[in-house]
């Protein structure tokens, strides 16, 4: 039995638990930050499978962090739990049925990718002890992904450091190795000091704070049209200063989330959206707080890792889905358009079939990526530590993730056949790295090459905490 097929044998040996686990994180879906639940039951798992335990890391109440292992190449797995806000949905129906108390929901299968992470190191530290390996492998619980970017703060206080390789994965309507193609971003919010004033009577005492704000979104959307075409800036009013139309409002607070390619690109937006700002504030008299809430730098790829997770990938092949599998999927694809699915393989640069209802194969390396492109936490990762991610079906071709789609397909059978494939890929590709160390060796010469020509700069400056529970 090959190194592969026996770390693969060991996942299989305990999938079940793992699938009763992912569902249980699914059974109480909560948002970036407030994961107490879901932490639980990731260090609960942990702490059966004989890991050492690290709760709290990085100023996080809901990250953890699992090890094994004392010397030798250490090898770090990620996970993620956090759910969504407003995708209430009813599991195993093809139709919006939100459940009745319910706000959150796992509409990024975030359920999936935590218990797998947590299912490949647990496997890979069962192969070690079988065969006498000396090795660490790690597994790190991270929240927040979801607009929250914990890894970036966890990149930025050093709990990356001292590891070799970094493997994660992610849900998707595909398989494949994740093209290193991500928008680096900052949320800021900008926060309007005004007087206020009753509009009638004495609206010449006043200064509004929230005209500041209607004048700060009109100069960043004259901005639009002198940037690059990959950026792109959204904004959501956090405070709008409150609800009485006769009062001259003297606080508002905006969240504007400005993205762009990389680093460098990223830094000079965010600076012209702070002139906009103080632009604003010197028209109307007001006064402007800027206070950075998150934000996440570009993928870094790494070549000679993609290669690596392609190979494995390849030896397993596609998620094998059954025709129940397939009929459900059917079903779930009757509420979406004819667009959804043709763009359902936008990231390996192809239209998906029409009459695929699930991926049925494993997408070449060199496949080129078209259409729209988000961000990631995982990007600060990259450039503090070599990393490589999988994206592995988990749900019908055409669903588009953050919908009640995902939601209703996240305790689905194909979605627990993807979660243990996705594991087998990670485990198998963390065997070999600690098997061969010239793999290893030339992962980290690729990653030096590229830092050294553009050292990290992390988006969130020094001295900003984590906005968790108990600092906000």
């Amino acid at each position: 039995m090959s190194n592969q097929e026996e770390v693969w044998q060991l996942v299989d040996d305990k999938k079940e638990e793992y699938i009763n686990f992912s569902d249980r994180v699914f059974d109480a879906p909560e948002i970036l930050y407030k994961e107490f639940k879901s932490v639980s039951e990731h260090t609960k798992m942990l702490e059966k499978e004989g890991f050492k335990i690290s709760k709290g890391i990085c100023n996080m109440p809901t990250a953890v962090m699992g090890e094994y292992g004392d010397t030798g190449p250490t090898i770090a797995i990620l996970g993620e739990f956090d759910a969504l806000p407003g995708l209430s949905q009813e599991a195993g129906v093809a139709e919006y049925k939100p459940i009745k108390n319910s706000k959150n929901g796992h509409g990024c299968g975030h359920n999936l990718l935590g218990a797998a992470s947590l299912l490949a190191a647990s496997a890979v530290k069962d192969w070690l002890e079988k065969n006498n390996i000396e090795a660490r492998i790690r597994y790190y619980g991270c929240p927040a992904e979801e607009g929250g970017a914990a890894k970036t703060y966890m990149s930025r206080d050093g709990w990356f450091n001292n590891i070799d390789t970094a493997i994660c994965w992610h849900p998707a309507t595909f398989n494949s190795v994740n093209k290193p193609i991500s928008l680096a971003n900052s949320r800021v919010d900008f926060t309007f000091i005004g007087k206020a004033a009753h509009a009638a009577t004495a609206p010449h005492l006043g200064r509004s704070a929230l005209d500041a704000v209607e004048l700060m979104n009109i100069g960043v959307n004259y901005m639009r049209e002198h940037m690059p075409d990959s950026a792109r800036i959204h904004y959501a009013y956090m405070d709008a200063g409150g609800n009485a139309a006769n009062v001259v409002q003297a606080k508002v607070t905006i969240r504007h989330l400005i993205r762009a390619s990389n680093l460098t690109e990223l830094r000079s937006l965010v600076e012209r959206v702070y002139k906009i700002a103080d632009g604003a504030a010197l028209m109307t008299e007001t006064s402007v707080e800027k206070k950075v809430y998150s934000g996440v730098s570009n993928l870094l790829g790494n070549e000679p890792l993609e290669e690596l997770m392609q190979n494995e990938f390849e030896k397993l092949g596609p998620v094998k889905f059954d025709q129940n599998d397939k009929e459900f999927a059917n079903r779930i694809r009757n509420t979406l358009s004819e667009s959804d699915i043709l763009d359902s393989f936008q990231r390996i640069g192809r239209k998906a079939p029409l009459d695929m209802p699930l991926c049925d194969f494993v997408a070449p390396l060199n496949s080129s990526c078209s259409g729209g492109i988000g961000s990631t936490d995982v990007g600060d990762v990259s450039w503090v530590v070599p990393t490589v991610q999988a994206r592995v079906a988990t749900c019908a071709v055409g669903t588009p993730f953050h919908t009640w789609q995902t939601v209703a397909q996240g305790k689905s059978p194909a979605a627990h056949k993807g979660m243990v494939h996705a594991a087998k890929i990670m485990a198998s590709t963390a065997c070999t790295l600690i098997n061969e160390p010239s793999m290893l060796n030339e992962a980290k010469k690729a990653f030096n090459d590229q830092i050294k020509k553009h050292p990290y700069v992390c988006p969130i400056p020094e001295g900003i905490l984590p906005p968790t529970l108990s600092n906000q």
